[in-house]
């Protein structure tokens, strides 16, 4: 009775019943009949509601409701239609013609100026195949091995999933879905993007034809040995056109497909030939061809011919590429392009470098235009053990190198190099910085502190000038790395930066054009109306004139005497503290040139000094580069302004032991004699000046030479070793 109560009690008002006539009706006939008919069928829903309620959630009767089924039916539509609109989005936004282009970027060869090639990289690709000139047994070679029922399916293949789980043969994925996989997706091994390939897979199978999806797949896959696309991997291996394939070499690439690097016939052909034989099986399960087929079918005999004998990466390759794939065209094609680099600067600078005596440090080289093309680099001793560009990528001190800087901010803002400045020790302040070797005096002329490399004097010209009008003069010659405003020891070379900044920004004064950028590739040169509107910054004449006189007193009588050639040069000598790095950045000619020598894990080096060893490869890669060669070991007599202070050697305290300049060359006195300890060609010699004159021990040269060629011959030697090792693992890894 309760249901019944619950169904008849209304929450309404009802009308009051009409006072009775004193008669009664003698038939049943209602005023409101379908108010009765909504009433019965409310009771029929409760009581079909009162039964469901009793039903457990997993019976079949508790669904059937009405009710629930309108909502089953409306949220089926909705995941309809939210698919719908996830294909159309894709349609809109997904780059369909990324399914046209190659996969892996093509292989661009680099050629130096003379159009010596010198490096390739990229991956072998060729133009794309036309599925209508292929020979059927390339097409069902693929099929059979990677999609059988690929022209039947929509993208997505049910029956080759349940087929691969069970018998192993094919794969789980369909041809579509690899293509989409490969073209717009990562690798990653998840369910989300097996969810984005389907999906995709779908939007290609609306967008595209057959056809059109199995040339794309076929015109990007990679087939090992760094080669992509059918038409590359048939000229790769049996260096035949695709349209001219056999049935074994069909079957043989088509079942290179599933782990390309581990069946590469080149260099594990019995894998890719128990490989093949699964293709010809599957061609049989097929239908494409008979046993008896597939019996006389031999493994096919290799012919590759496209060998490179060119290294795949270089210091300057690697530093060139990304600029040279901004330069080439985007398809299939490869390219060669022509690039600065000048073959016979890059031998002299590989030569000058291997031949110094480094020891464990490292050392680098960029030579360039004026303009700033690269003609050389050198980023380290051994790029195949350390492919680490020091010359690009190291951001190390410049040390005094600096001081260029300073001194042209000076210049800019009105001092002489006749100017005087005190060369007294710095005694109040937080920055007290010091002379190498102890040097002071009473005052020096710009030209003599820059030539001595006096850091006081820098210091003392950093605060007249300021540390702003210093930095603005390194970012108008192009400095771009970091320069803390207001910080003393700026002057001498605190902040980091590249060899290739620093190197520009010296070819920005060598050729009075700045800034000046670096670069691997060639651009045409401006007309005069481009140069007049926005063409580079130059100094007056006066101060180009006055900052080249304070370069080229460095090499004829300051710290850069190594760097002396017999022809005008200006340059800079550079040593950080404690001696962890030693540069030498000048120029002459048309050719400017930096040299940096250091330890890569920053600690100091023992007995190099910017003066040193780097002028001295700076000066071997210049004589050999401009024809010229070295100035005579007795440097001309300089005309320089007293310097005001005692003369060397009265200011060292010790007698025996006498440094000499950049401090590798040494002087001493034993027995009367004076003895001049140097290097030559990495091999030490001393020069014995007496009563009796000049004398040289010659046997000891030769015994030094035969030494050092051994130690030579044995690092050689040590460094095949090491190689023969390293292959040897790598081919028993492989």
């Amino acid at each position: 009775m309760a249901l019944f109560d619950s169904i008849f009690r209304k929450e309404r008002t009802e009308p009051e019943p009409p006072a009775h006539r004193g008669y009664y009706a003698l038939s049943d006939d209602w005023d409101d009949d379908d108010a009765w008919d909504d009433r019965l069928d409310d009771l029929d829903h409760a009581a079909a509601a009162e039964e469901r309620r009793r039903l457990k959630w997993w019976q079949r009767d508790h669904w059937l409701g009405r009710r629930k089924r309108w909502w089953i039916v409306r949220i089926l539509a909705a995941l309809v239609a939210l698919f719908m609109v996830l294909v159309a989005w894709l349609a809109i936004t997904a780059p369909l013609n990324k399914s046209l282009e190659p996969i892996a970027a093509p292989q661009i060869t680099l050629l130096a100026s003379d159009g010596t090639p010198i490096a390739r990289n990229g991956a072998i690709v060729d133009e794309p195949v036309d599925i209508d000139t292929l020979p059927p047994h390339v097409v069902e070679a693929f099929l059979a091995i990677e999609d059988r029922r690929f022209y039947d399916h929509w993208g997505v293949d049910p029956r080759g999933i349940a087929r691969a789980a069970f018998t192993g043969t094919g794969g789980g994925s369909t041809i579509t879905q690899q293509l989409a996989k490969f073209t717009f997706l990562t690798p990653e091994r998840s369910l989300s993007r097996k969810a984005r390939e389907a999906l995709i897979a779908f939007w290609l199978e609306a967008r595209l034809t057959k056809d059109e999806i199995l040339e794309r797949y076929l015109s990007n896959a990679y087939f090992g040995d760094n080669v992509y696309g059918l038409r590359a991997a048939s000229l790769h291996y049996f260096y035949r056109k695709p349209e001219n394939l056999l049935p074994n070499q069909a079957a043989m690439l088509a079942g290179l497909l599933q782990a390309p690097s581990a069946y590469a016939p080149t260099r594990h052909y019995d894998r890719a030939e128990k490989r093949m034989q699964l293709v010809v099986q599957s061609m049989v399960a097929a239908g494409y061809i008979t046993e008896a087929e597939a019996r006389a079918m031999r493994p096919p005999a290799l012919d590759v011919r496209l060998k490179s004998d060119l290294p795949t990466g270089t210091y300057f390759a690697d530093w060139a590429l990304p600029e040279a794939r901004k330069l080439s065209e985007t398809g299939y094609s490869r390219q060669a392009l022509t690039t600065t680099l000048d073959a016979r600067l890059q031998n002299i600078a590989r030569r000058v470098t291997s031949r110094a005596p480094l020891g464990n440090a490292q050392v680098a080289l960029v030579a360039m235009r004026t303009n700033g093309e690269v003609v050389a680099m050198i980023g380290g001793k051994d790029y195949e053990k350390s492919p680490f560009n020091r010359a690009t990528q190291a951001k190390r001190q410049p040390g005094s190198t600096f001081k260029l800087f300073v001194y042209l901010a000076a210049l800019r803002d009105g001092w002489d190099p006749d100017d005087t400045i005190s060369n007294r020790r710095i005694e109040q302040g937080g920055y007290r910085p010091e002379n190498s070797g102890g040097r002071y005096s009473e005052s020096l002329t710009l030209q003599q502190a820059f030539a001595q490399s006096s850091n006081v004097a820098a210091v003392r010209l950093f605060g007249e000038v300021g540390s702003a009008k210093v930095i603005e003069t390194a970012r108008d010659l192009g400095v771009t790395s970091p320069l803390a405003k207001g910080d003393p020891s700026m002057a001498l070379g605190t902040s980091t930066m590249s060899l290739l900044e620093l190197t520009a920004a010296y070819a920005g004064v060598a050729g009075n054009a700045f800034p000046v950028e670096p670069r691997a590739f060639a651009v045409p040169e401006r007309g005069w109306l481009e140069r007049m509107v926005d063409g580079p910054s130059s100094l007056s004449g006066s101060t180009a004139r006055k900052m080249e006189q304070l370069l080229g007193g460095v090499i004829d009588g300051g710290t850069g005497r190594s760097a002396k050639l017999s022809m005008p040069a200006f340059g800079k000598t550079g040593t950080t503290q404690n001696n962890r790095d030693a540069l030498f950045v000048g120029y002459a000619g048309d050719l400017v040139v930096g040299v940096w020598i250091g330890n890569d894990d920053n600690t100091p080096l023992k007995g190099v000094s910017g003066g040193g060893m780097p002028a001295r490869i700076w000066r071997d890669f210049m004589s050999q580069a401009l024809g010229t060669s070295a100035a005579p070991s007795r440097p001309a007599p300089t005309d320089l302004p007293d310097p005001g202070g005692p003369v060397e050697p009265l200011d060292v305290p010790d007698l025996g032991d006498i440094p000499i300049g950049d401090g590798n060359s040494r002087v001493r006195i034993s027995n009367g004699e004076a003895v001049f300890s140097t290097e030559i060609d990495g091999v030490p010699v001393d020069i014995r000046v007496g009563e009796n004159g000049i004398g040289v021990d010659e046997q000891a040269i030769e015994e030094a030479r035969r030494a050092a060629e051994q130690r030579r011959e044995q690092a050689e030697q040590r460094y095949e070793d090491v190689r023969r090792e390293f292959d040897r693992e790598l081919t028993e890894g492989n």
